[in-house]
């Protein structure tokens, strides 16, 4: 009776999973790899052996691994400070790191549009401090597409280390000072080892996110810096090629799903060698 009961609970969304998820899946996916009765991968190696996707892949992955690395650098020690201060203080910060999630993706990429074009904000200031003679030009570059990408996903990485190192009891640096250890030696060799959990979930998050999005790429890069989301648009949209940007699509969800698994590889082996 009560497994009865669970099959009944687990059905509708299996079902819905199945309707809304598995078959769109599935209808796209298949022509890729179906052709002329038979199946090929015709379509995904001459994926791979034109310059030109090669080089958007590159671009993409490059953007994203950079994008998760900054994320990391700047969102351990911004947790790891409001994860440190008076839960007053602690739900203030959170609403300020979590404020830009709020605003749409439009209009976020439109603010850098005004930042860093040559007549922005950040070449204005450069120009009146006679740092350059003529404006930079930012903006439509790979820079612009990685600044936009940094600030779209940062917060995601901040409020998964914030939940992980809330946790860790202060006792556990005071404990490492008062053996000798200097306070940045005593993070390194005890709050961040026991942060890695959030540190590869943030990881995945903002991985999977700089990988898939959209807006920002074709606001801030333009066509000259065409990542995988925007060449799956212009191949779907433009040139009504759908089965071309099916294969596009496939390439990126493999590629993530790759990452991920390394990623949760690295944290098994760092939590094994914990152990040890």
């Amino acid at each position: 009776m009560k497994k009865q009961s669970t099959i009944l609970l687990i059905a509708p969304i299996t079902i819905l999973l199945v309707v809304v998820l598995i078959l769109p899946l599935l209808a796209v996916l298949l022509p890729t790899v179906w052709e002329g009765g038979a199946v090929t991968l015709s379509r995904y190696l001459s994926f791979f052996q034109d310059p030109y996707y090669i080089k958007i892949f590159v671009r993409t992955l490059r953007i994203a691994l950079i994008c998760t690395l900054v994320c990391m650098i700047l969102g351990i020690p911004t947790a790891y400070f409001i994860s440190r201060v008076s839960k007053k203080w602690r739900g203030i910060l959170m609403s300020i790191a979590l404020f830009p999630m709020l605003t749409n993706s439009v209009i976020r990429a439109f603010a850098w549009i005004n930042i860093l074009g040559k007549n922005g904000i950040v070449n204005q200031i450069l120009t009146a401090l006679h740092v350059v003679d003529q404006p930079l030009s930012m903006l439509y570059t790979e820079f612009s597409v990685l600044i936009g990408t940094i600030y779209l996903f940062l917060p995601l990485m901040i409020i998964t280390l914030v939940g992980v190192m809330e946790n860790i009891d202060n006792d556990m640096m005071e404990a490492a000072e008062s053996l000798g250890a200097s306070r940045l030696l005593s993070f390194v060799k005890v709050i961040l080892p026991m942060s890695i959990p959030g540190i590869i979930t943030g990881s995945v998050l903002v991985f999977t996110g700089a990988m898939t999005a959209y807006t920002t790429p074709q606001l801030l890069g333009g066509p000259k810096n065409m990542l995988l989301s925007t060449l799956i648009y212009q191949r779907a949209m433009t040139l009504n090629d759908w089965t071309g940007a099916s294969v596009v699509a496939l390439v990126m969800i493999v590629t993530t799903l790759i990452v991920m698994k390394g990623l949760n590889f690295v944290a098994d082996r760092l939590d094994k060698r914990g152990e040890n």
